[in-house]
Formats: structure tokens, sequence, C-alpha cells
């Protein structure tokens, strides 16, 4: 066979003129010469693995109903343990690693393929805008998964992640992980010329791509992550205009369709709800996690953390705190959350899909898919009341807050707007969380903040901390909660009865674990791995 293919060759290239033969691409990959064929490439130019199983099972969101659990998943288990991942799934490190390079390398050739054509079109301009807002994006979330949070004094010298700025051009390249410090300048670098050629006007299904309320929510977190309070605000500006409130979430509408889950969460994450700005696809069992199934029952969020910590104890007066769970649910307009106590514990909420892709649907088998709100009106909201609080302009933050609580909380069940005064009572008249006396007050040890305990800004943290909280369970944002404020974390394992079983690992402000460890394939390649 070997001779055979060798005298095939040679007689293919004698038959065959050099130039013709050079002219034949080496493979059988798309040429991209034309508007379009960008536009199309930048579809791909978004992760089609979701890294909100990792945050949201490293985060204090969640606890431990124990190993006797017989819906039990041990890469779930190891994520929540912080312990090194060796399970494989969709939603594991390698995968999500994989998946936003992978997003990256086509943000990358699609300005290549831009430069190449020489031309200065609107549509080219939109397109290198929303190529160079993915390539931030997912180096982003790379870092914000991989490395340290970013802490000035330290993000010279902390582990950053590769930032890639051109394709892959050789077999077997080395890369440098560089620092938190360049990572962030990188970012913003890409923010800085992306954010000004965003434009809606290409898009036929806008909250598939960054539009420009999607990149300056992104940027709002970019920056508020960042430390810089008026670039945060600036950006959320932009995304918000003039009047955020109709941007909101339209409960009104949401509550009027049937109770179920599979058909509210739909409407959820539907192009048509005005507060979702961006919305991504991802191969995931999020759904089954974050729903109403016996799926993954071991590591979940409780009844428990809904008394103690999360919803039923919140700044705003109303329902007293109970063992059932229906007081923190009528609180809500969305009185969708849902408390299963058939033999599992949860707590769940409509925001997360559960569909099947069938790849054969006479054998019955294909890929868990899910679809999620990545970017939204109220993020951007919040993001702003949390710079104006690090402002110390708390009328500001104030008034943002209030337009969360107003247009989230059920009036006939709680009063949902705050005042100064309100806050301030509700923070200094909680204890701080302890493992046997929990609260949703947990010390805080922020990385590019600075204020004391019992100060005026740590009340206004404490408060915003919890809205985000609530307006993000499920959906992964806590844990960088956790890691920008250096908040510590007790893994705990529970009991059918609110029982605390026992307490068995701590996260704490310096734990090396805060930072994800690199995929096991991606080490063994050369690349330094996070300490530990």
């Amino acid at each position: 066979m070997k001779n055979i293919t060798l005298l095939t060759l040679s007689l293919a290239f004698a038959l065959t003129s050099c130039n013709e033969w050079l002219d034949v691409m080496p493979d059988n990959r798309a040429e991209i010469d034309t508007e379009e064929k960008v536009e199309k490439l930048l579809v791909s130019a978004y992760p089609e693995n979701a890294y909100i199983m990792l945050s949201e099972l490293s985060s204090d969101n969640v606890d431990d109903f124990g190993e006797d659990s017989p819906y039990s998943n041990r890469l779930y288990t190891q994520v929540y343990q912080w312990d090194e991942v060796t399970e494989t799934d969709n939603e594991d490190p390698k995968e999500v690693w994989g998946a936003l390079y992978g997003a990256i390398t086509n943000a990358n050739q699609a300005l290549v393929a831009i430069d190449e054509l020489g031309a200065d079109t609107p549509a080219l301009k939109a397109s290198r805008g929303e190529a160079l807002l993915a390539r931030a994006y997912n180096h982003f979330m790379l870092a914000s998964l991989f490395c340290k949070a970013y802490d000035p004094a330290t993000a010279s010298t902390d582990l950053g992640i590769p930032y890639m700025d051109k394709p892959e051009t050789e077999l077997n390249p080395k890369y440098d992980r560089g620092t938190v410090a360049e990572v962030y300048a990188a970012i913003e670098k890409d923010l800085e010329e992306g954010l000004p050629l965003v434009n809606d006007a290409g898009y036929s299904v806008p909250k598939y791509h960054f539009n420009e309320k999607a990149a300056y929510t992104f940027a709002s977190r970019f920056y508020l992550f960042y430390g810089k309070w008026d670039k945060c605000i600036e950006c959320a500006n932009k995304a918000l205009g003039s009047a955020p409130a109709e941007l909101l979430r339209d409960y009104a509408t949401l509550t009027s369709y049937p109770k179920e889950l599979d058909v509210v969460g739909p409407q959820y994450n539907s192009t048509n709800a005005k507060n979702n700005f961006l919305l991504q696809t991802a191969y995931s069992s999020l759904g089954l996690i974050f729903g109403p199934y016996y799926f993954e029952s071991r590591i979940s969020a409780g009844n428990m953390l809904m008394q103690t910590e999360m919803f039923n104890l919140a700044p705003w007066g109303g329902l007293a705190p109970s063992t059932s769970s229906y007081n923190y649910r009528k609180m809500y307009k969305l009185d969708h959350y849902v408390y299963v106590a058939t033999g599992f514990d949860k707590t769940i909420l409509p925001r997360l899909n559960y569909l099947f892709e069938y790849t054969d649907p006479v054998a019955g088998i294909g890929y868990y898919r899910t679809i999620y709100a990545a970017l939204t009106a109220e993020e951007a909201l919040l993001n702003r009341a949390e710079a104006y609080i690090m402002k110390e302009q708390y009328d500001l933050a104030l008034a943002d807050m209030n337009l969360w609580t107003v247009n989230t909380l059920n009036p006939d069940y709680c009063d949902p707007v705050l005042t100064d005064q309100i806050i301030k009572d509700w923070v200094n008249g909680m204890e701080y969380y302890t493992d046997t006396a929990p609260t949703p007050k947990k010390k805080l040890n922020p990385l590019v903040a600075d204020f004391s305990e019992g100060s005026d800004m740590e009340a206004y943290v404490h408060a915003i901390l919890y809205m985000r909280r609530a307006e993000f369970y499920m959906m992964g944002m806590r844990w960088f909660d956790v890691k920008r404020y250096g908040i510590e974390i007790t893994r705990r394992k529970l009991g059918t009865t609110l029982e605390v079983l026992e307490t068995y690992d701590r996260l704490t402000v310096d734990d090396e674990r805060r930072a994800l460890q690199l995929p096991k394939d991606v080490i063994t390649a050369g690349m330094t791995p996070n300490p530990r």
C-alpha cells in the first residue's frame, strides 16, 4: 500500500502543473472572502459549552446532601469540593476551556478575513466590532474561571491565561500564560476598539450576537471587576438608556403563562423578552441539574439555604422567615419558585431550559442542550448600582436598587421600596455568618475596594450582593462575586430535616482553589498549572 500511494502521488504531480497543484486548498476549509461569510463565521465566535455548572457549583449557592444520595454525579461532586476534576462531560473544565478558545479562534479568523478583504464598509466595521467583543468576552470568562480575581496589589504577578490575538499558524505552539494584569489590559484594548464599531443593523436575530446593549453590559461587568467605576457607569448608561425601568423583565406577562417550567422557561429566555440582551445556547445538562428532576440531587440548593442565606432574609420588609418555601415564593413577582420535596431538596427557577437535540430520533439518542441569558438589563442596572456604591454616591445607588426591587418584588407580600435606613438597619441587625448560625452577612475581603466593617459602604455592599445573589441564582455569577469580595465558604453535608450533619472543608480568603485548575491535557502540553 505504501508503494502504491507513493506511485500515485508521483503520477499525479507529473500530470499537474506546479501552479495548478498549489492553487488547490490543502484541506476542505472555506475561504472567508465576502462580508456574508465573515458574518456567518462570527456565529461560531460564541462558546458551545457553558461555564455555569463550574462556577455555580463552586459557589456557596449549593449544599451537599450526602454520598448516600442515589442521584449523584462524580463530576459535580468534584467541582463542588474544589477537587481536581478527573471526570468528563460537556461542562468539565477541558470542554469549557476548549469551547472558549475555539470561539476565540473563530473571532480571530474573522478579523484576519476582514483585514484581507481590505474594505471599510459598514457591515465589515460592525463585524470587526463583534469579533473584538467576542474575543474580549471569551478571554474574560477564561480569566474569571481559571485565574484569581483581579487584585491591583497582585495582578502583575498572578498567573493569567494566554491572550490569543491571532489565529494559530504553528503545529504545536507554546503559550505563555502572562499575568492577570496583562490579560485585563488586552481585554480593555479590544473593548475600546470594538465598542464604537458595534452595530445592530445587520443582525436578523440581534440577541444572539454582541448587539449594542449586550456589548455595553459586558463592558460594565468588566470595568466593575476591574475597579474602574466611572467606566462601569458610563457603559451601563449606554446599555440602559434614559428609561432603564422600561428595559427590565416583564413579570406581568411572564406570570400570565401557566405555572409550568417547560412553558415559563422558554418565555424567560425568549428573544422577545426586552431585558435579554445576549442569549447563548450550549451543550449542557443545566436544565436537568437545575430542574425538577432527581438528576444530581446530591449537590443542590435546598430549603435551608433559602431560609438562612438567600431569598427569605431580605432587607425589604414583609413575610417573616419560616420553614416553608411558600413565603419566599410569594415575595417575588415571579411566583414560579419551585420547591420539590419528594425525596430530594431543590429550589429552582425557570432560568435554564431543558432541551434535547436528537441525532437519531429512532434510537432516541442525542445531546442535552440549554438556552440561557448571558447578559441582561438587570445586570447592567446592578453593575451600575455597585459602581455608585464604590463612589459613595449612595443616593444614585439606592435609586438603581429600587428600580430592581420595585420591578422584581411582589408588593402584595412585601414593601419593595428601600431606604438608606432600611439597608443599614438590615445589615447592622444581623450577625456575621458562622457555620452554626448562617446568615446572608458574610465577612468581606474586597480586592478592588476599600472599606471597613460597620461602614455605610459595607452595608450597601451587603445589600447589593444579596440582590445579585437572587438575580443571578443558578446562573454562575455568585462565584465571581465570592472571588471579588474574598468571601469564605464552608462545605457542609445536610440531612433531610434542615440539619447540618457535617462541615468538611473551607475555602479561605487566600485559598489557591479560587482559581480553577487548568485542564490536565493543557498542563501535560506544557502550560504552567495553577498552584495548589
